[in-house]
């Protein structure tokens, strides 16, 4: 899609080897921890994260409201059509735009839950743009509950919805619970593996 804008943020030198960190459903960028991302930085890295689209502070898609995911998870684990206003593909996109903004023709992708499927696609679909994928509590697209499913507690939480968008408290407490349900061992949505496929430097 056109005219989409991300807000992102740029840390370490312009010329270091790039690592991109793509975040997951509904997340912000700044969900990254700085500890994590000064880490990179120290490592002589160039760091990028950012807001996918209909998150944060980048574009969203007008006119919509807040979809109830539960209906489209249900179908696509039965293998059914899924209508939706973009695809995987499409944030795929958003995130080599994005490198293309920036003047990186090839950077580290760093993705969690769906921003390892960004991430995955991204190195599917834009090989040369990779110089390695490390996917984080992510997908494969394998429609089997033992691989696409965790807990039921860590979905529910993954599909709630803050009591306020506008309130910075009720924001925190929010992404605070979600992140608690979805970190003990064998709750995560999406699956329960970490998968890492390096590539050139």
């Amino acid at each position: 899609m056109r005219g989409i804008e991300l807000d992102y943020e740029n840390f370490g030198d312009a010329g270091a080897p790039a690592v991109l960190l793509v975040m997951g459903l509904g997340m912000p960028g700044v969900a990254w921890p700085d500890p994590f991302v000064d880490g990179l930085v120290a490592a002589g890295l160039r760091v990028i994260r950012y807001d996918n689209r209909d998150c944060g502070r980048s574009s969203k898609l007008a006119g919509a409201r807040l979809p109830d995911l539960r209906l489209p998870i249900v179908r696509a684990l039965l293998r059914r059509r899924v209508s939706a206003p973009y695809t995987l593909d499409d944030m795929a996109a958003d995130a080599v735009g994005l490198l293309d903004a920036l003047g990186i023709g090839r950077a580290h992708l760093v993705g969690v839950s769906l921003g390892g499927m960004i991430a995955q696609n991204v190195a599917a679909l834009h090989p040369q743009r990779v110089a390695s994928l490390t996917s984080i509590m992510s997908s494969t697209g394998n429609p089997s509950p033992r691989f696409s499913m965790g807990k039921p507690r860590a979905l529910r939480a993954i599909l709630s919805r803050p009591a306020s968008t506008s309130d910075a408290e009720a924001l925190v407490e929010h992404y605070t619970h979600v992140s608690a349900s979805s970190a003990a061992p064998g709750s995560l949505w999406m699956g329960k593996s970490c998968v890492i496929t390096s590539g050139g430097s």
